[in-house]
């Protein structure tokens, strides 16, 4: 157990004056409680957050009807002192995850909890998960000289006006690109790649992967890393998944590997694809619940405007080797035969990283426990067959709305046990009213309402 009078006394001879205990809610909002160093010796137990949190969604902080959460009840959020960090653009302020808890359990409805359940239940199985997310985000400016009844998505001006990968977009913004860089890398995020997206104002850095929960914690400190330092040059940035009705889409790629001690499990050097038999049987798993593991990470009505064919989204159910319209992609290797890991497409950042990491390993360990059979690959723009050709091929259109995925979900024996009834009825809850709520919105009217939300 941390001793806190300790931690403090370190803290203060930092100059930090406030720890943030960080979780994210079942609409992917990230929200704090901060406690001053002064008072940290009193929180041996965290901070105290209302049960109703878990069931509020994006648009008002009030619980969605059905969640089976409301004002009676208190969680507390209880810090994970191994994630603390000192936040380098908050200078002052530290950063840590909290783990909900009720009475001296767990708590049912905590998406890091459950994340950490998929856990255990692979290493039932002597599987280790690594995974990263891959973010597309743009950057925006207001237009100032507009005048005051229009709205936020019509002021809003792309912060260049490049193509994909262009270096024009790379000039003109690198100094905000380098400061998110030097604040990750602050952070212990090891930054890979970056380049200019395909959208005006798009682009993606890309981060190095970790084990599951690390994947998870990580992706929270992307999303307000980014978000914070391209404040501070006087953009907004946002992961909404489609913010223009003719532009590229922002996604989130999940890729993921998995493990036995150094050894990966996906490739088999043999295999007429460089698959291994839990390789295979894990993605099949990941397509066979495919629609309804949308529900998670593709998670809310915004999403389905970015799921379109041809745009590289992954909008029907197949899989490829380097196909990059398929749903479930697997990228070659140039070092080996054998496949190093895999990446499911239909995912943007408005998914809660544990509740998409966490599901995602439910249906791959189903898969597996199920010994299901996975399909041939599909070897071209499946949106440029025939219906015909994509019956013959067993590739089918995935859910256009959100409103079919959360009935998926509803019908998905396996996630739902994964999940365990109290966050299953939460998380839907949440949905259902976001749909029901923005259902009517245009996406003016949507941009307007979620741009910094997400």
């Amino acid at each position: 157990m941390v001793n806190l009078a300790e931690l403090a006394m370190t803290l203060r001879a930092s100059k930090t004056r406030f720890v943030r205990v960080l979780w994210c809610d079942n609409a992917s909002v990230i929200r704090a409680k901060a406690i001053h160093v002064g008072a940290l010796a009193h929180h041996q137990h965290g901070v105290g957050i209302s049960a109703a949190q878990q069931a509020v969604p994006a648009m008002m902080d009030s619980p969605a009807a059905e969640s089976g959460l409301g004002p009676v009840g208190e969680i507390r959020l209880v810090p994970d002192w191994s994630t603390l960090q000192a936040i380098p653009y908050a200078r002052g302020h530290a950063r840590v995850m909290g783990n909900m808890v009720l009475g001296e359990q767990p708590w049912a409805v905590c998406p890091r909890d459950f994340l950490r359940r998929m856990v255990a239940a692979a290493q039932q199985r002597n599987i280790k998960v690594q995974a990263v997310f891959e973010n597309e985000f743009y950057l925006l400016r207001r237009n100032d000289g507009l005048s005051d009844d229009v709205s936020v998505s019509e002021s809003l001006v792309p912060g260049d006006r490049t193509l994909f990968a262009a270096t024009a977009a790379m000039d003109q913004q690198q100094q905000v690109i380098d400061d998110m860089a030097d604040a990750l890398i602050a952070q212990g995020i090891d930054v890979e790649q970056y380049y200019p997206e395909s959208g005006p104002g798009q682009h993606e850095i890309s981060v190095r992967y970790k084990p599951v929960i690390h994947a998870a914690d990580q992706q929270i400190v992307f999303r307000e890393t980014v978000r914070a330092i391209a404040h501070q040059h006087h953009l907004t940035a946002s992961f909404l998944p489609k913010i223009f009705p003719d532009a590229a889409g922002s996604g989130c790629h999940i890729h993921f590997s998995l493990w036995d001690g150094e050894t990966n499990l996906l490739g088999d050097p043999a295999d007429s694809h460089g698959l291994s038999k839990t390789g295979r049987q894990f993605i099949a798993g990941i397509l066979h619940h495919l629609p309804a593991l949308m529900a998670l990470t593709t998670p809310t009505p915004n999403s389905y405007r970015r799921l379109r064919p041809h745009c590289w989204s992954g909008a029907f159910r197949c899989w490829g080797i380097d196909n990059r319209e398929a749903a479930v992609r697997v990228p070659s290797d140039p070092s080996s035969p054998a496949i190093s890991h895999i990446e499911l497409k239909t995912v943007d950042a408005t998914a809660n990283p544990y509740l998409a990491l966490g599901a995602l390993m439910a249906v791959g360990l189903d898969g597996i426990q199920r010994e299901l059979t996975l399909p041939d690959p599909v070897t071209v723009d499946p949106g440029c067959l025939t219906e015909t050709e994509r019956q013959r091929q067993g590739i089918d259109r995935l859910p256009i709305a959100l409103t079919d995925s959360l009935q998926h979900l509803s019908e998905d024996a396996a996630l739902l046990d994964s999940l365990g009834p109290e966050l299953a009825k939460a998380f839907m809850a949440v949905r259902r009213a976001e749909c029901q709520a923005l259902s009517s919105l245009a996406l003016a009217q949507e941009v307007e309402l979620l741009l910094e939300r997400y």
